[in-house]
């Protein structure tokens, strides 16, 4: 970019630097994020610019176009402001020192402007203060005043009719057609920024010959960081014509610092603006900013295939526009987040009656999967419990699983996980996961692994990407990056394997529904329990007395039938059989009502023969059962410390377990041995493997879904429940093991225990 040569008329004149890339430091993209384009030393073509010392009034700088402009009556470099100056305009004099006398009380940057007359020529005159310098900007101006009287007029009804929209779609779309009607730009278009400061065009107006713009994104780096803190200090910029030259600052004094543009309406543009406004073929541009909470929240980009020069009278008409606009979407933004928290307060609510009504927290949670999912923003949900899994939404079931898994190995407590990287998952989940890579998971039961995860996919599955236009951009020096659909494409890349990240509130809600599933739960299982065990309790003392009148009535009936009669000792056969499963199954359920009230099973240690004791229990079983097929290996002696009644319930429950689910005409394999120090007891039985589901909840107390079996249709699932009690209660251990056809229950007791109190 050519910069304006020195005036020769005057040898204590300096250029001040550019802050532009020279021709020994090339324009690159690296520039753009770290140039300091508030201070570039350059204005645009169609104004000037003077700068005075705000103490004395003295010129320290002026653009090199000023005589041109104003003519020989403008002040030279190191003038003192006299009466003679700017053609002694009475006006321009009455303003620069009121300007320079209010501003220490108004602040920086707050302008002044007026309309003022020079020969024949007719300019805009804004002034500001900045540090210890008054800068007057004479930016020429070609619309007559009646025309800006009409611009005004148009603008104060554009105003009145935002007030009156009720949606925020309804608000831009309305501001783009008003600023397009003001300026007169072939295009205007809305954008709102994202999470990341990518830019979504929301609402457009343009030309019949234009190619619309409207639901395409554009990267944060499209507006460097620099860029978006002047867009917040400086709401309006306009740049009037892409294709001239910027004109050059002589300053008076060389060690001057760089003069602060932020504020300047004439501050000249990066040339990586230029090269993509060229790119894209905008003659000129005007963007208005929509700040709201001191935030960067949108903007209102216009362009022009030509040249274009906006008064800046209807400049200020259009940013006071975009500030009322920017108030009535603080208000809806506002309402809507009242709203959601209000629905998300509705939804806890539900959840938790759900909660407390239903059978478990995984019932209650399927019946509100897709309102949790809505409510996240999420497009899939996986709800686990124990061995059950629920997914709402396209996640494969399989991916769910491995990543319940990996929550569940991975994490402590009841915390929540956030991510929204593919990169943070395992190597498993990234290739199942497929477009799936950001989650937001709560554990809301640490025992029986209850997960609630919200899924999102990658953005580059959720975008609504804008179609591939049929106009051809012109490439400059830079590359296609600096094209509407190069900084697309590369975008593009850039949000693959990520979903947009979980907010504030997102997890603000996360913290509150585990919570208040936490002591919904809680509640829940402790009425649950409580009234279990009473009536466990209950039943199984008013269950004992006529049970042991019915086993005694079976043998009076055995005994007074006349003799030669098998049909009494049938009948009485029958009774005892019927009632002696009863007393064990009450027997179940009253060791089972202890221990889940924390009592414990009721352990009297003595010296035994395990050996002996396993033969007898083996015996009683053949005869019980005649067809029925055991093989027992053992030694003929083994003296340990152990209770011998919970020995014998240990082995009993063991082989009933084994006979009911081993396959028909298979014989149960019985297996006592001492190794080393440890007493080692196995019942194996053949069947297939239990369903990996299943196994965590084998030796569970009342299982949601016990092992399927129809030979065993009356048990209650307290077996294997009650052999691990009894187990733990002798320093013991018990394990599930499938091994050459066989399922192998192996119990390990410590050769002389001391059993548990």
């Amino acid at each position: 970019m050519a910069l304006v040569s020195l005036n020769a008329r005057s040898a204590s004149r300096h250029l001040e630097r550019p802050s532009h890339p020279t021709p020994t430091q090339p324009v690159t993209l690296a520039n753009c994020d770290s140039e300091p384009i508030h201070i570039p030393g350059l204005v645009q073509h169609h104004g000037a610019l003077f700068a005075f010392d705000a103490s004395t009034l003295t010129l320290t700088r002026v653009s090199a176009n000023a005589r041109a402009l104003l003519g020989d009556t403008a002040p030279a470099l190191g003038e003192r402001l006299s009466a003679g100056h700017f053609m002694g305009d009475a006006l321009v004099h009455e303003a620069l020192h009121e300007a320079n006398g209010v501003a220490v009380d108004t602040g920086e940057g707050s302008p002044i402007n007026l309309e003022v007359t020079l020969g024949e020529r007719r300019f805009d005159l804004i002034l500001h203060r900045i540090g210890y310098e008054l800068v007057a900007e004479f930016e020429a101006r070609d619309a007559s005043a009646d025309a800006v009287s009409d611009f005004a007029l148009k603008a104060h009804r554009a105003m009145d009719r935002l007030k009156r929209q009720g949606s925020i779609d309804g608000l831009l779309n309305l501001s783009v057609e008003a600023v397009r009607q003001l300026t007169g730009f072939d295009r205007v278009m809305a954008y709102r920024f994202r999470h990341d400061d990518s830019g979504e065009v929301v609402a457009e107006r343009r030309h019949e010959a234009l190619e619309p713009f409207v639901g395409r994104r554009y990267p944060a780096s499209d507006i460097p960081a620099q860029a978006r803190r002047l867009y917040v200090v400086n709401t309006l910029r306009l740049i009037a014509d892409v294709q001239s030259a910027p004109v050059g600052l002589d300053v008076a004094d060389p060690q001057l610092p760089p003069l602060d543009m932020s504020h300047c309406t004439l501050r000249s543009v990066s040339p990586i603006h230029i090269e993509y406004l060229r790119n894209m073929g905008v003659g000129a541009s005007m963007s208005i900013s929509i700040v709201i909470n001191g935030q960067l929240w949108g903007m209102l980009a216009c362009h022009h295939r030509s040249a274009h020069q906006v008064p800046y009278a209807i400049r200020m008409a259009c940013d006071v526009l975009a500030q009322v606009l920017a108030s009535n979407v603080q208000s809806l933004l506002s309402r809507e987040q009242a709203g959601r928290a209000s629905s998300a307060a509705q939804l806890r609510g539900s959840l938790i009656e759900a909660v407390l009504h239903a059978e478990d927290t995984f019932s209650a949670l399927i019946g509100l999967a897709r309102p949790l999912a809505d409510a996240f923003d999420a497009q899939a949900a996986v709800i686990a419990e124990q061995s059950r899994l629920h997914v709402e939404g396209e996640m494969p079931r399989e991916a769910a699983a491995a990543l319940i898994q990996w929550l569940t190995a991975s994490t402590n407590g009841d915390e929540i996980v956030a991510l929204h990287e593919r990169e943070r998952l395992p190597e498993n989940l990234r290739s199942l996961g497929g477009v799936w890579c950001g989650f937001l998971a709560l554990r809301f039961d640490a025992i029986d692994n209850g997960w609630l995860v919200l899924a999102r996919k990658e953005q580059v599955e959720t975008i609504s990407w804008g179609g591939k236009p049929e106009k051809h951009y012109v490439s400059g020096p830079l590359g296609p990056r600096l094209t509407p659909r190069g900084s697309f494409d590369v975008w593009k890349q850039t949000v693959r394997d990520t979903s947009v990240p979980w907010g504030t509130n997102d997890l603000d809600f996360a913290r509150q529904l585990r919570d208040e599933l936490i002591r919904a739960s809680a509640a829940r299982l402790a009425d649950t329990y409580k009234a279990r065990t009473e009536l466990l309790a209950v039943l199984g003392h008013d269950l004992r007395d006529p049970l042991q009148s019915i086993t005694m009535a079976a043998k009076l009936l055995e005994r007074s039938l006349p003799d030669g009669s098998n049909a009494g000792a049938r009948l009485g056969q029958r009774i005892q059989t019927s009632s002696s499963r009863m007393a064990r199954l009450i027997g179940q359920v009253l060791d089972a009502s202890r221990l889940q009230s924390g009592m414990g099973l009721q352990v009297v240690p003595a010296q035994i023969d395990l050996a002996r004791l396993l033969e007898d229990a083996v015996d009683e079983s053949r005869t019980a059962y005649p067809g029925s097929q055991l093989e027992l290996e053992a030694p003929s002696t083994l003296p340990v410390l152990a209770d011998p009644d919970r020995m014998a319930q240990l082995i009993g429950n063991l082989v009933s377990n084994a006979r009911h689910h081993g396959l028909p005409g298979e014989a149960v394999r019985i297996r006592l041995e001492q190794v080393d120090v440890h007493v080692v007891f196995s019942v194996a039985n053949r069947a297939p493997p239990i369903d990996a589901a299943l196994v965590p909840d084998l030796f569970s107390a009342f299982k949601q879904r016990s092992v399927p079996n129809e030979r065993n249709k009356g048990g209650l699932g307290l077996g294997l429940h009650i052999a691990q009690a009894i187990v733990r209660s002798h320093r013991g251990s018990i394990g599930y093991a499938h091994d050459d056809g066989y399922v192998v229950f192996t119990v390990r007791l410590p050769h002389t225990p001391t059993p548990a109190p």
